[in-house]
């Protein structure tokens, strides 16, 4: 489960976000384009825009759900 005091400061403010657990596996930005980018510098994935629609809201919990590492969370602020 992400940690939200864990949360990677490259990440959009908001509650969606990605902790410093990803091993920039690439699927939370396949399954949410639109939201989630690559720090490659970093190697991580990043929230670069909060879901603003249902459908993006929807590609960030299969995202969420399909992380291997549970790296992304829906609870920070």
């Amino acid at each position: 489960m992400a940690n939200k005091d864990d949360r990677l400061p490259d990440n959009a403010p908001g509650k969606w976000y990605v902790d410093s657990s990803c091993i920039d596996c690439d699927v939370c930005r396949t399954t949410a384009p639109n939201n989630f980018k690559a720090n490659e510098d970093e190697g991580h994935s990043f929230l670069f825009k909060q879901p603003e629609n249902a459908e993006e809201e929807a590609q960030c919990d299969e995202a969420k759900a399909s992380c291997p590492v549970e790296a992304i969370g829906d609870d920070g602020a």
